[in-house]
């Protein structure tokens, strides 16, 4: 297989560019959904390239709730096929990716016995469709079980409460480990290139033009198939193909806070099944802290940033007040991170709850696949589908795809009770021991809130094709959602050593420690 050995390397990646001749996939997008299509792809053999303009999940897929899960709401609307598909996948992402993902335990608890038995038999339900591929059996608490393991849940009105399993994970660690899974089967995957344009022959699509954001130089690339996974800005591509598009997408956000553990103080997660407007809350413990969300706010434009509103911020804050004994105030936010959601527009829905999150696979008049909506628990089985459509698309040879079972790059069976700091790098963590060990005072913490070693900035250049201090300390680490202030006091060590690994002056170090500093100001309320 091409590219067996180089793993993550963007110099090798523009190379490849540079020396042209027809790829069988181009794909555009560095969300799950485009690196998912662009693994399936080379998984099968197909030649591959990926393409994202910012960095990979840079956007919608480095904010979720962090959840693997079928999706108790959906099974409450309704949504059958939907919950049995999710649960399937989240049982194989928990097989194929220990090292990133790990089966979590919830509790609902419960004040009217009438919820007791609702919900008890909702979960008797959910166990039913994951079948074979479940976490455990849920069950019924106690009122006296729930406080055991709920310590800072209110107890007036308690009758008791429901325990079940659902997975967890972190994002845009998923994704980067993605992306090297992708480039171990010999895909090309770049960051900061964007596509500028679509290549048509005789009115059908022929490939792109892209343009290399570090240097302005721009290409013009060959392609079999090209397929839209563009998540947010998905019509952006579509109305390069076809400006008289209407608009495909409906957005809602979701903003989630970040909290000090003390705050939920249990390795168990509380579901909150019915708020004031309707919607599910979640309080997680999440790498060492408690995360709570999400809003469902419909917004009108897709940006990078986006904020989290005034009213969003004080809804979360108001509803854990009613749930835990101890309401957190706007002084214990360490950071608050925004996610956008690209909900397909469905005529006569009201309200972007109302809306499926089903993914929708369209081919356009002259050639274009676009992959939308869907859930990142569901990446794999997307991508299955966008390749089988794209490799049709460009007469392909048809292949099977292999990725129902197939090991993520750095596979390694999770130890529960292990706390290795390290433990999300799986199989390759001795080399990034290594790393570590290579200067004085790389093994040390970038600062002293953050979990993360000064040196994993090193590596993360080297074999992670981190471009950025914000790369770094957003996405392959995650300081700037655990305490965005300690990420803003880390970025100039963390600019240093990426400086010194990407060949960079004293002017960029500046300029990316004020970037930083200021895109911080986003999640900091």
């Amino acid at each position: 297989m091409g590219g067996m050995n180089m793993g993550l390397n963007r110099a090798s990646g523009i190379a490849a560019l540079a020396a042209g001749g027809s790829w069988d996939l181009v794909i555009i997008g560095g969300g799950a959904t485009g690196l998912g299509t662009a693994l399936d792809a080379a998984a099968r053999g197909y030649r591959t390239l990926l393409l994202e303009g910012h960095d990979f999940a840079k956007g919608t897929s480095s904010r979720a709730t962090k959840l693997v899960h079928g999706g108790v709401r959906y099974l409450a609307q309704g949504n059958i096929p939907l919950v049995r598909h999710a649960l399937h996948e989240r049982g194989r992402l928990l097989a194929n990716a220990p090292q990133v993902t790990r089966r979590q335990g919830f509790v609902v608890p419960c004040y009217r016995w009438w919820d007791m038995a609702f919900y008890g038999a909702g979960l008797l339900a959910y166990d039913l469709l994951a079948g074979k591929l479940g976490l455990g059996r849920s069950r019924l608490l106690s009122r006296k079980e729930v406080m055991r393991r709920l310590p800072t849940v209110k107890t007036s009105g308690l009758v008791g409460g429901i325990h079940y399993y659902d997975g967890q994970f972190d994002d845009s660690r998923l994704a980067i480990t993605i992306a090297a899974s992708a480039a171990d089967h010999g895909a090309t995957l770049l960051n900061y290139v964007r596509v500028m344009g679509l290549l048509k022959t005789d009115g059908r699509i022929a490939g792109v033009t892209a343009r290399d954001m570090e240097t302005g130089t721009d290409y013009s690339i060959q392609a079999k198939a090209v397929v839209n996974a563009a998540g947010i800005f998905m019509d952006d591509i579509r109305h390069m193909d076809r400006p008289d598009l209407a608009e495909g997408l409906s957005l809602s956000q979701g903003i989630h806070i970040v909290l000090d553990p003390s705050f939920l103080a249990s390795d168990d997660a509380i579901l909150i099944p019915k708020t004031a407007d309707g919607r599910v809350l979640f309080v997680l413990p999440w790498l060492g802290r408690t995360v709570l969300g999400t809003t469902d706010t419909p917004i009108e434009t897709a940006s990078m940033e986006p904020r989290a509103q005034e009213e969003e911020i004080q809804f979360l804050l108001d509803h854990a007040a009613e749930y835990l004994t101890r309401a957190p105030a706007r002084s214990d936010v360490l950071s608050v991170f925004t996610g956008i959601r690209p909900l397909v527009k469905v005529k006569g829905a009201s309200g972007t709850s109302a809306v499926p999150r089903d993914h929708v696979l369209m081919v356009s008049d002259s050639g274009l696949v676009t992959i939308t909506g869907g859930k990142w628990t569901t990446y794999r089985e997307m991508a299955e589908q966008t390749v089988d459509t794209a490799a049709n698309v460009g007469h392909l040879p048809s292949k099977p795809s292999p990725t129902r079972d197939l090991r993520l790059h750095g596979w390694a069976a999770r130890d529960s009770a292990a706390t290795d700091p390290l433990a999300a790098y799986g199989a390759d963590a001795p080399k990034v021991r290594a790393v570590l060990a290579e200067q004085p005072g790389w093994a040390s913490p970038m600062h002293p809130d953050l979990p993360y070693a000064l040196g994993e900035a090193a590596y993360a250049a080297r074999h992670l094709m981190a471009r950025t201090v914000e790369d770094v300390l957003s996405r392959r680490t995650r300081a700037l959602l655990l305490n965005a202030a300690a990420a803003v006091a880390a970025a100039p060590a963390v600019a240093g050593v990426l400086a010194a690994e990407l060949g960079r002056d004293a002017a960029w170090v500046d300029a990316q420690v004020t970037e930083f500093t200021e895109l911080a100001g986003v999640y900091r309320v």
